[in-house]
C-alpha cells in the first residue's frame, strides 16, 4: 500500500513541477525599436506578473497550465494582448511591439501647423485646449473665451478698461497686438476688430483652441509675433448634436446659447445662436461698474457641401451686435446729475463672412482656396468724445499640400487688405488702407524615427511699409519613449496700427494718424526649447508627466505711444528694443479620477533704449497655475483651482500688489443634460480691496492700470442639454 501511495505522490508532484511554466518576452517600441523599460506584464485572472527592464525583458514564472491571456502595458502606449496555451517550448522571448496610444492628445488634428501629422509627430510645439477641458472652462465663463485663455501658463488676459471691462491677450509678456487671433485660420479679428475680440467670442461651436507661443509669423503673416491662437470650429457629422447652454450669474448675468450640427450624404449644417445680458455691477460700492451693462446677440450660420468624396466646399457667416455701456452707477441707471456724469458705451457690429474649397489628389495631395470678407464697426462714447470707425478687410489663400510618409510640402499665396475709415466730420482723421501680399513654403521631414525637421519661409509684402523676409525651422527629437524635445524659432514682424492697448486706455482720445513717413514695421526674432517627460509610479498607478520650456524674444523699434506738447498722442518706432525671456513649467499627475495641473511662469520682459532698462508694464514676473480635479466618467466633475500673480510694474511707475485667485466648480452628469455651479473667486480678490482705480472728481476720473480683476466673487451656475 505504501509503495502505491508513494507512486501517486511522485506523479502528483511531477504534474505540479510540469505546471510551473515561465513566459519570457521582450518589450518594444513598435516604431523605434527601442526597449521600453518599465511595461507590466500580468496574466489575466491572477496575481502573475513581472515588469520589464532597461532592455526591455521581463520573465513571468509560475504559470499554471492551459490556455493564458498575457496583458502588456505601458502608460502612454496601447495594451497588447497575447493568449498563450501552457506547457509551452519557447526558445527566445516574445518580441512585443508596443504603438503610443490614439487617446485624446493623439486624435486631436492640429490645423495651425498647416501639418496633416499627429500633433505627437510635429516639430513646432502646439498647445490645444479640446474636449472635457474646453467644457469646464464654459462652464467658469460661457459668453467668452477669457477664461479658456487666461489659464494657460504663459498667458495673461489683460483688462484695458476699468468700466467696460475690454480686454486683450499677451503671450510670454508682450503686448496683445503682437497675438494673432484667427477663426478657422482666418485672420478675423485683427486691427479695430481686436478691441472687443475676446468679450465677443462665446465657445460653445468650438471644437478645440491651438496655441503657438513664439514667432508664428511665417505661417499666418504679420502680427503673430508672440503667437497665435486658432479658434476651430466644430464641423458636422452623420450623427446628430443639439445642445444648450443656459447660465446666470449673481452679478444679474444671463447667457443663453444653443447649437447645431448634422451631416447628411452631400450637405452638413451647423448653426450657433447665442444671446447674452448683463445688468451692471459694483462689488466695491465706489459707484463705478466693474462689470458693464451689456446686451449682445450673436448668430453663426455654416453650410458644407461634398459633391464628390474629395471634394468639400464650406461657407459661413459669424455676426454679432453688442451694447455695452459702463461706468457711473447712477448715470447707467437713468439717475445721473452733474457728479454721476461720467460713462463709456460701446456699439459694436461685426459680420465676416468664412469660404473654403478643399480638394483632394489622390492619397496625399490637395488643394485648398480660402477667402473672407469682414465688416467691424464701433462707436465708442465718453463724456464730450466720441470715437466712431468702421473696418473693412478681406483675406485670400491659395494652398497646395502634398503629404507624403517622409517628406510633406506645403505653399501657398495670400492677399490680405485692412481698410479702417472714419466720419469726415471726425476731427483727426485716422484713415488708413493695408495690402499685403504674401508667399510662403514649409517642409516637414522625417528624417529617421527619432527627428522631424519642419523648415518654412515666407515672403510679404507690405504696401508702403515694405518687404518681410521671414523663416522658420524647427525640430522634434524622439530621445525615447518616455522622453521628447522640441527647439524651433523664426522671425517675426507686425504692421503699424492705431489699435494698441495703450490706445484703448485712452479710447483713442487725442490719438494722431498712421503715416508710412513716421512709422515702419516692427521686426522680431525668437525661440524657444521644450523638454516632455512622462512616466508612471507606484506601480503605475500614478501618471507624470512634466514640460518644462524656455523661450526668447527679441522686438526691434517697437512701437511706442508718446505724448506731444501740444497734448496728442502719436504714435513713434522706439529706438530700441524689447526683449522677453522666460520659463514656463507645466506638471501632470493623475491618479484614478483625481487629476492635479501643476504650472509656473517666468516671464523677464524689459524695454531697451538708450542705454536704460526697463520692465514691461503690466507683465507678472511669477505666476503659479494650481488645478485638482476629480471626475467620474459621465457622472461627476469637481474642480478647485488657485492663480498666484506677482507684483506688476504699473505705466505711472508704480507697482501693483500681489495677489492670488481660487475658483471652485462642480457639475453632475447625466445622459442627456448635466447641471452645474462655479465659485469665480470665492475669495474676493479685487484691486479695488488693496488699491484705487482712479484719482480725479467723479464725473472726470482719470483712471489707473488694472492689473487685478475688478468684479471679485461672482457664482455662477447652469444647465447643459444634449438632445
Amino acid at each position: 500500500m505504501k509503495k502505491y501511495l508513494l507512486l501517486v505522490l511522485a506523479l502528483f508532484a511531477s504534474s505540479l513541477t510540469f505546471a510551473q511554466n515561465i513566459w519570457k518576452a521582450q518589450v518594444l517600441d513598435v516604431h523605434s525599436k527601442a526597449p521600453i523599460a518599465g511595461a507590466t506584464a500580468t496574466i489575466k485572472g491572477t496575481q502573475l506578473g513581472a515588469k520589464s527592464d532597461e532592455k526591455g525583458l521581463l520573465t513571468i514564472g509560475n504559470i499554471p497550465n492551459g490556455e493564458q491571456i498575457i496583458l502588456i502595458n505601458y502608460i502612454g502606449f496601447e495594451t497588447k494582448t497575447y493568449t498563450v496555451k501552457f506547457p509551452l517550448t519557447q526558445l527566445e522571448p516574445e518580441q512585443v511591439l508596443l504603438e503610443e496610444q490614439e487617446d485624446d492628445l493623439e486624435m486631436v488634428v492640429v490645423s495651425s501647423t498647416r501639418s496633416s501629422r499627429s500633433i505627437q509627430d510635429i516639430p513646432t510645439r502646439v498647445e490645444f485646449i479640446a474636449g472635457e477641458e474646453l467644457e469646464e472652462k464654459a462652464n467658469m465663463k460661457p459668453g467668452d473665451i477669457r477664461m479658456v485663455l487666461s489659464e494657460s501658463t504663459g498667458i495673461q488676459v489683460q483688462q484695458t478698461s476699468a468700466t467696460s471691462a475690454n480686454a486683450a491677450i499677451r503671450i510670454q509678456g508682450l503686448d496683445g497686438r503682437y497675438t494673432q487671433i484667427l477663426k478657422d485660420g482666418f485672420p478675423l479679428y485683427s486691427g479695430a476688430a481686436s478691441g472687443l475680440g475676446l468679450l465677443q467670442i462665446a465657445p460653445l461651436d468650438l471644437r478645440q483652441v491651438e496655441v503657438i507661443k513664439g514667432s508664428a509669423s511665417t505661417l499666418y503673416g504679420g502680427g503673430a509675433i508672440a503667437g497665435l491662437v486658432n479658434l476651430i470650429s466644430k464641423t458636422p457629422t452623420k450623427e446628430r448634436e443639439l445642445s444648450f447652454h443656459f447660465d446666470g450669474t449673481d452679478a444679474l448675468g444671463l447667457t443663453l446659447n444653443g447649437f447645431y450640427a448634422k451631416r447628411n450624404e452631400k450637405v452638413g449644417t451647423t448653426l450657433f445662436a447665442s444671446y447674452q445680458n448683463n445688468a451692471s455691477y459694483d462689488p466695491a460700492g465706489i459707484d463705478f461698474s466693474a462689470i458693464p451693462k451689456s446686451e449682445r446677440f450673436t448668430f453663426n450660420p455654416k453650410f458644407f457641401y461634398y459633391p464628390t468624396e474629395k471634394t468639400t466646399l464650406v461657407f459661413g457667416i459669424n455676426s454679432t451686435f453688442e451694447d455695452r455701456i459702463g461706468g457711473d452707477m447712477h448715470f447707467i441707471d437713468g439717475k445721473g446729475d452733474a457728479t454721476h456724469s461720467y460713462f463709456e458705451q460701446n456699439k459694436t457690429k461685426r459680420i465676416s463672412s468664412q469660404f473654403s474649397l478643399d480638394h483632394a489628389f489622390g492619397k496625399c495631395s490637395h488643394f485648398t482656396v480660402k477667402n473672407s470678407v469682414s465688416y467691424f464697426n464701433r462707436e465708442l462714447s465718453t463724456p464730450g468724445y466720441a470715437f466712431d470707425g468702421t473696418q473693412y478687410a478681406t483675406f485670400s489663400e491659395a494652398t497646395y499640400a502634398n503629404h507624403g510618409e517622409i517628406m510633406e510640402w506645403v505653399a501657398g499665396v495670400n492677399l490680405w487688405t485692412d481698410s479702417f475709415k472714419e466720419p469726415k466730420n471726425s476731427s483727426a482723421l485716422r484713415n488708413y488702407n493695408q495690402t499685403t501680399f504674401g508667399a510662403f513654403v514649409q517642409n516637414n521631414y522625417k528624417a529617421n524615427e527619432w527627428l522631424t525637421i519642419e523648415a518654412g519661409m515666407r515672403a510679404d509684402h507690405v504696401v508702403d511699409y515694405g518687404f518681410a523676409f521671414l523663416p522658420r525651422l524647427s525640430a522634434l527629437f524622439k530621445i525615447s519613449p518616455q522622453v521628447t524635445s522640441r527647439i524651433g524659432g523664426g522671425l517675426g514682424y507686425k504692421a503699424p496700427t492705431i489699435f494698441t492697448e495703450d490706445s484703448e486706455r485712452i479710447q483713442y482720445r487725442d490719438v494722431l494718424a498712421i503715416s508710412p513717413q513716421n512709422n515702419k514695421l516692427e521686426k522680431s526674432y525668437g525661440a524657444n526649447w521644450d523638454v516632455n517627460y512622462r512616466t508612471a509610479l507606484f506601480n503605475e498607478n500614478v501618471s507624470f508627466s512634466i514640460n518644462q520650456l524656455f523661450f526668447y524674444t527679441h522686438l526691434q523699434n517697437p512701437l511706442q505711444m508718446v505724448q506731444l506738447p501740444s497734448g496728442s498722442y502719436q504714435f513713434v518706432n522706439g529706438a530700441g528694443n524689447l526683449a522677453t525671456k522666460g520659463t514656463e513649467t507645466n506638471i501632470k499627475l493623475g491618479y484614478k479620477d483625481f487629476k492635479l495641473f501643476l504650472g509656473y511662469t517666468y516671464t523677464d520682459a524689459k524695454r531697451n533704449e538708450n542705454g536704460l532698462s526697463i520692465l514691461n508694464p503690466l507683465t507678472a514676473k511669477h505666476r503659479i497655475n494650481s488645478v485638482l480635479m476629480y471626475e467620474v466618467h459621465d457622472e461627476w466633475k469637481l474642480g478647485l483651482e488657485a492663480y498666484t500673480f506677482s507684483k506688476q510694474l504699473l505705466n505711472d511707475g508704480t507697482y501693483g500688489k500681489n495677489y492670488v485667485i481660487t475658483g471652485f466648480m462642480a457639475e453632475k452628469l447625466w445622459k442627456r443634460f448635466s447641471i452645474y455651479v462655479n465659485f469665480e473667486n470665492f475669495v474676493d480678490t479685487r484691486q479695488t480691496r488693496f488699491d484705487s482705480i482712479y484719482t480725479g472728481p467723479q464725473n472726470n476720473p482719470q483712471f489707473k492700470d488694472i492689473y487685478a480683476p475688478l468684479d471679485g466673487f461672482v457664482m455662477n451656475g447652469g444647465i447643459k442639454f444634449r438632445l
